[in-house]
């Protein structure tokens, strides 16, 4: 993707996040520089990967495949190792109409996915095999808002603005939005997208970027390089 793409995604989605009265926190509008000033006093933000995350899954065709993301609050497995801790997270998503997130599943993260507003959230889900695969056959049973809701494997889950799905490990499941871009709320254990996430298809987490301009705002995937 081009940085000016990335840019003006991050400009859309600020604007649209503001539309339903989500405000984002400060550090979400620090420079590159401010940023890279504030390595050590706000190692937090460095350590647990939090802000801006855009991505194609490297495949170059966003508006078809892809997702925004921006992670709020996120904190360490070694605390969930322990028991004790900061032991969750937190994102806020938007999914473009029709954009689809594909096919995946989360070794140890269990997670809340929340239509915050817009379109209808659709989610397809398979529940694991014994080798962690997709099942074909079994039936899928998770609950949407405390109550068990079952479909054939594959089935199509779709959530109205307010509604939404826990989403336990191994449970594999891709994601759009039908009819308007969707805004997505979610909570979870700990995150960590550099080693949890399992794709069905052999694609990346992560965007190619073309600096074609300077960045607007430093994405997750741009601190080892810009900060260290």
């Amino acid at each position: 993707m081009k940085r000016s793409t990335i840019n003006d995604i991050i400009r859309d989605a600020d604007a649209f996040i503001r539309s339903f009265g989500y405000i984002m926190p400060p550090f979400a509008y620090w420079s590159p520089e401010q940023m890279m000033q504030r390595r050590q006093s706000s190692a937090g933000i460095f350590d647990g990967r939090l802000g801006w995350d855009i991505t194609d899954y490297g495949q170059e065709k966003f508006d078809e495949l892809g997702l925004f993301l921006f992670t709020v609050r996120n904190g360490h497995y070694a605390d969930m190792q322990k028991g004790k801790g900061m032991l969750y997270a937190e994102k806020i998503m938007i999914s473009r109409k029709d954009q689809l997130s594909p096919m995946h599943r989360h070794n140890i993260k269990a997670e809340d996915i929340i239509n915050r507003g817009g379109g209808k959230l659709v989610l397809e889900l398979f529940m694991p095999d014994a080798e962690g695969g997709i099942d074909p056959k079994a039936e899928v049973s998770v609950p949407v808002d405390a109550t068990i809701r079952k479909l054939p494997a594959g089935g199509l889950l779709k959530l109205d603005p307010g509604e939404s799905v826990t989403l336990l490990p191994g449970v594999w499941h891709a994601f759009w939005a039908e009819g308007k871009d969707v805004l997505i709320g979610e909570v979870s254990t700990v995150n960590d997208d550099l080693t949890d996430n399992v794709f069905r298809e052999p694609i990346g987490r992560f965007s190619n970027i073309d600096e074609d301009v300077a960045p607007l705002h430093l994405l997750v995937s741009d601190y080892e390089k810009w900060v260290g």
